[in-house]
């Protein structure tokens, strides 16, 4: 049976001290960042050793590493650190007349399409309440949800959701995008198979992006390899991208209205029924939800405004 660490042993000194030796590759920088003696913190960090039965730094002339057993324990160290860092933050909220604290975590279709209003119109209804927003990749919020980082999220249907409670949200339109002078814009075609748009170069998001999995996916069963041009972070960036001719993209309309109209880009519709995408609303199963995210939960759910 495997042994378990004492938690009397391990304090958050020790655990910041542990993260400060690492991230700087050295024992007299991590001391110096937590005020602490180098003899104190060599101490500290031999006794962390030997709480966890493991041999988590690696000593050399050109300073220190992390074994294998340390870079583990250097993620739970970061994740403890969060943890802690969102039970003061939320006690913080009630200490100063704030009752609620939602962390809400969502992608960047429903973050610049559909959020905003939903939000603005919540905390108008409830100023007692603090929604913590963070903008992030459609697996990310499944493993947030999960590990118990983020409340409620928002992402795109085709991400795998097991341990989730999963509602509909919304729905979004993709479409193509290209410059005016991009052989497809001069082909004049108000709408087209995503096959067809396959012979021509693109531009897309970075990995990970649960649309460029679908797009992936769908060049796959098309039997045409999806040629990748540009790689970007953002819808922003990728109007930017095709507005200069560097290949076309494929991304959701609203979302993108203000840029299609600032660049000049010409929009093509595309006949394929995965190009209508839905986004999903979705909280830990089982989970226990703090009366401000139940709260949300049920603006997230209403019917959107006309």
């Amino acid at each position: 049976m495997a042994s378990t660490i004492n938690p009397a042993r391990v304090d958050f000194v020790t655990l910041r001290l542990f993260c400060a030796v690492a991230q700087s590759g050295s024992i007299t920088k991590g001391a110096e960042a937590c005020h602490l003696a180098l003899s104190a913190a060599s101490r500290r960090l031999s006794d962390f050793e030997a709480a966890t039965g493991s041999k988590l730094l690696e000593r050399s002339s050109q300073g220190i590493a992390l074994t294998p057993a340390g870079h583990v324990a250097m993620q739970h160290a970061m994740r403890l650190f969060q943890g802690f860092e969102q039970f003061s933050s939320e006690l913080g909220d009630y200490s100063s007349g704030v009752r609620g604290h939602v962390r809400l975590w969502a992608n960047m279709s429903a973050l610049t399409e559909f959020l905003p209003a939903t939000l603005a119109a919540f905390l108008a209804q409830h100023p007692d309440i603090r929604v913590e927003v963070e903008e992030q990749l459609s697996g990310d919020i499944v493993r947030a949800l999960v590990d118990g980082l983020a409340d409620v999220g928002v992402f795109a249907e085709n991400t795998p959701a097991y341990g989730l409670d999963v509602q509909p949200f919304q729905t979004d339109e993709l479409v193509v995008l290209c410059a005016k002078q991009h052989p497809l814009a001069r082909s004049r075609v108000k709408q087209t198979d995503f096959r067809s748009c396959l012979a021509h170069e693109f531009v897309g998001l970075n990995r990970s992006s649960s649309l460029l999995e679908l797009t992936s996916r769908a060049a796959e069963q098309a039997g045409v390899p999806m040629r990748l041009r540009v790689q970007v972070r953002s819808f922003d960036a990728m109007c930017h991208m095709i507005a200069a001719n560097l290949g076309i993209g494929v991304v959701p309309l609203a979302a993108c209205k203000a840029q299609v109209e600032a660049l000049d880009l010409k929009v093509v519709h595309l006949k394929d029924e995965w190009a209508t995408r839905r986004l999903l609303m979705a909280t830990k199963k089982g989970a226990e939800l703090s009366p401000a995210a139940r709260l949300l939960v049920r603006q997230l759910l209403q019917p959107a405004a006309p």
